[in-house]
């Protein structure tokens, strides 16, 4: 550590915090990138699905997964459920084929799929896909470590402009989200 920093300084003598901070942020984009949809993505994929053809639970999931490139797998732990929430919705029927259920949807569920978002979560147009969305985790991990690195090896006034700086990219991102 820098000889600048007072005992204590940026993350005491131990900077194993900042490393866990890195890798905390890092385990949460994956899971978000890769196997979690924003809420009621997964009610506009199945519609979606169903609006194509009939389709049992598994087809939608391995679907879902295909479509998005691997992506997003939703489990069956959270397809299930939906499915049985459309049916009580009378959006879809469940029919009994060789042992399985076998998802259609109604007049109603078709017309819910035909007023449902314009892009299926999977297509690039989605919110959770695209350029900005993958280079999204990149970017933080990148400026994760370059703070790390400051805290490393920088004075006590270069850790305090580091902290301004971050303090105002936190600010200016939280503005993003409000601006809708």
């Amino acid at each position: 550590m820098h000889d600048s920093f007072p005992a204590g300084g940026f993350m005491g003598n131990n900077l194993d915090g900042v490393w866990q901070a890195v890798e905390e942020f890092r385990t949460r984009f994956d899971k978000r990138s890769g196997t979690r949809a924003g809420r009621g993505e997964l009610r506009t994929a199945v519609l979606a699905l169903l609006a194509e053809q009939p389709m049992h639970g598994y087809q939608i999931i391995r679907e879902i997964e295909e479509r998005s490139g691997g992506n997003w797998k939703p489990s069956a732990g959270s397809v299930y459920p939906t499915l049985q929430l459309l049916a009580d919705e009378g959006l879809i029927l469940a029919e009994e084929s060789n042992g399985r259920k076998i998802y259609s949807l109604t007049d109603a569920g078709r017309e819910e799929a035909a007023t449902a978002e314009a892009s299926a979560p999977w297509d690039p147009a989605g919110p959770t896909s695209g350029k900005g969305f993958a280079a999204l985790p990149k970017a933080g991990m990148e400026l994760a470590q370059a703070a790390a690195q400051v805290g490393r090896t920088g004075t006590s006034k270069q850790v305090e402009e580091a902290v301004a700086v971050l303090d105002e990219a936190r600010r200016r991102l939280y503005a993003i989200l409000a601006q809708d």
